[in-house]
């Protein structure tokens, strides 16, 4: 399926663009990232497709309680395996699932919206191009770092600038 194919493509860019950091460059603070790390963000990313994952057999998907695991901001190698590893689960069937979310910190009840595995892989898929844009900044100010034009571009701006060009 295209879906599938695309967040393997994503996650294959940001798996490869992290081959060219040593653990430090991975772990360490960035100016342009408001201080946090390359590894921060990665987590955050790989988070939310483990939440998605986690949710998917009860259809309930619970973004905020994902489990902040700093090994995966500290240790490059593992966050490389878990990108892996959600490309290899991926080919589940579209079924309906219930986001649970929490716009009022004051209600500890959250609201409940029906949503669906694929609408939620789409959610994640450019949640990640998100982060990559920033993750660009950030490896880019630690210089020696090349990443492909498409890094961190949302799929409907690549098709634009292919059109658009002379």
């Amino acid at each position: 399926m295209q879906l599938q194919k695309a967040v393997r493509t994503v996650l294959t860019q940001l798996s490869d663009s992290l081959d060219q950091l040593s653990q430090d460059q991975y772990t360490r603070s960035c100016r342009s990232l408001s201080g946090n790390s390359i590894g921060r963000h990665v987590r955050h990313i790989i988070e939310m497709f483990q939440c998605l994952d986690e949710g998917y057999e009860q259809g309930v998907v619970d973004y905020d309680k994902r489990k902040r695991d700093e090994q995966l901001e500290n240790h490059k190698v593992i966050a490389q395996r878990l990108l892996q590893d959600i490309v290899l689960r991926l080919n589940r069937m579209n079924k309906p699932l219930f986001l649970h979310i929490y716009y009022d910190e004051l209600l500890s009840d959250p609201q409940i919206i029906e949503s669906n595995y694929f609408r939620e892989i789409t959610y994640n898929l450019e949640h990640s191009i998100h982060h990559m844009a920033l993750l660009r900044i950030g490896m880019l100010e630690m210089g020696g770092i090349s990443l492909p034009d498409g890094y961190g571009v949302a799929f409907s701006t690549i098709k634009h600038n292919r059109k658009c060009a002379p």
